[in-house]
């Protein structure tokens, strides 16, 4: 055989060989795909949520309402009772203040309030962190910062505010944390949580600890309520709009609050209020049914969170866990399907990375190319050079975790209200109910609180529907504060002309 033929032969061999790896790359490729496809549409099944299910989910929510309310302990929903008896009307009159603190900062308000016709005249606020040391110290020292801060506040009042001659100022105190409340305006800690880790406040009333700072500062203010920021919420949703009967939160975290009537509490032992009313805090992420849709990944994020067991709902459909359960999926998808290579990318692996706000940027990319799904790969992931085919998928992934949250949380939605009986059309009655929402996950991801309303209005029907009306309600823990406050006031009654 001359040279010739060798390096024809040769080169043959070499193209066999090359056409053989594309091949085999090719079916390999189509194999991952596959297998991706695979886990995308396991999840999607585990994650459905069809009527029939959510109406399961919305009438067990009301069951155990009912549970909730007959005894303590008679239910995972607390149905806490607020002492709020009066919402605001939009009639108060004068100068209330708010203390909102929920966590490393707290926030410090003022509100004029004009009367009917007039509402909310003037507001401010400032807001102060809390220096490490004292959330570990002692109470007096944590209180006593936050009456010097309050304090200092107040010193700032314009001639705007006005406070009439001989009156005490009053303060509504927003304390998200785990409280035992004895009336409207006293409460002893359970236990703290976000960081802080103050023994000698456990079991001690809050309101009283936060009264003796100020009476410390010589400083002449009432606190005429301690609320949580759902309650405020709602109350700040009441003053508003006169036919706001619920609130729920849809943030980091999620709860929800309504209108109970009090005889309709059978753990309710003191006198009946004068309004007949009185407003339940249900805390509704610990919310627990067989009906609920769990993956895999909701069973590992749960058995490794500091909560084993507990607030299964708010896992399910609350900011703080919706992003971590798409990079769990995300991740088993990286090491069976090798969308990112041989290796998972580390920057995977590192539980809570891909925050809520990312996966929200993500589902909301209308790019051609998905620039911005790609930018956070990168920048939060450390994974580069990603093909359209993925960014896709991954923007599937975000929708079918937001999908199912959110329809979720349509269900809860759907359980208040048949508790309140709206749930019907009834003959001749034409009020609106209208439900108060607040929260960083229902204002910015358009795509989660769109799911949310539109499966409230497919679970109601057509009739019932348009009657049922979601209205944003902002600020429930700050300006809410100062409106139960407001409600509360040991004025009220005297002619304020």
């Amino acid at each position: 055989m001359g040279k010739k033929a060798v390096v024809i032969v040769c080169g043959a061999a070499v193209c066999a060989v090359a056409v053989a790896l594309v091949v085999r790359q090719r079916m390999r490729s189509c194999g991952q795909w596959a297998r991706a496809a695979a886990i995308i549409k396991e999840l999607e099944e585990k994650c459905g949520t069809p009527i029939a299910k959510l109406r399961h989910v919305a009438d067990a929510m009301t069951v155990e309402m009912h549970a909730g309310l007959a005894s303590e302990g008679g239910s995972k929903l607390k149905m806490i009772i607020s002492y709020v008896d009066n919402l605001p009307t939009g009639n108060e009159k004068g100068l209330f203040y708010a203390l909102d603190l929920g966590g490393t900062n707290f926030r410090v308000l003022r509100v004029q309030l004009g009367g009917k016709d007039r509402g909310l005249v003037n507001q401010e606020f400032t807001e102060v962190s809390i220096p490490e040391n004292l959330m570990v110290g002692t109470s007096e020292a944590l209180f006593n910062f936050i009456a010097a801060e309050l304090s200092k506040f107040v010193a700032k009042e314009g001639p705007e505010y006005q406070l009439p001659p001989g009156r005490q100022r009053e303060l509504g105190f927003t304390f998200s944390f785990p409280v035992q409340q004895s009336s409207i305006n006293s409460g002893s800690l359970i236990k703290w949580t976000k960081g802080f880790s103050i023994d000698d406040t456990v079991g001690q009333d809050v309101v009283a600890e936060l009264s003796k700072a100020i009476e410390r500062q010589g400083l002449d203010m009432r606190v005429s309520a301690l609320v949580n920021d759902t309650v405020g919420t709602l109350a700040g949703g009441r003053y508003n709009n006169p036919d706001v009967v619920a609130a729920v939160i849809l943030g980091t975290g999620t709860n929800a609050a309504y209108v109970e009537r009090a005889q309709a509490i059978p753990k309710w032992h003191g006198l009946l209020p004068k309004s007949g009313d009185m407003v339940i805090n249900m805390e509704w992420g610990n919310f627990r049914s067989a009906h609920l849709p769990l993956t895999e990944y909701d069973h590992s994020l749960d058995t490794e969170s500091l909560n084993p067991g507990d607030q299964i709902f708010e896992k399910l459909i609350s900011g703080m866990y919706l992003g971590e359960i798409v990079r769990r999926a995300l991740c088993r998808i990286a090491e069976e399907a090798s969308i990112f290579g041989e290796t998972v990318p580390p920057k995977l692996k590192v539980p809570f990375i891909l925050r809520t706000p990312d996966m929200s940027a993500m589902h909301h990319d209308t790019s051609y190319d998905l620039k911005v799904v790609r930018d956070i790969l990168k920048n939060v992931l450390e994974i580069s050079n990603t093909s359209l085919k993925v960014r896709k998928l991954i923007v599937e992934l975000c929708n079918i975790v937001a999908t199912r949250g959110a329809r979720l949380a349509a269900a809860g939605i759907l359980g208040v209200l048949k508790k309140l009986g709206k749930d019907l059309v009834r003959i001749g009655e034409k009020q609106k109910t209208v439900v108060a929402l607040d929260g960083g996950l229902f204002e910015h991801y358009t795509e989660y609180s769109k799911c949310m309303e539109n499966t409230l209005r497919e679970l109601l029907g057509e009739e019932v529907g348009e009657s049922i009306v979601i209205e944003h309600s902002n600020d429930g823990s700050g300006i809410g504060a100062a409106l139960i406050a407001a409600s509360h006031s040991q004025y009220l009654g005297i002619d304020e002309s």
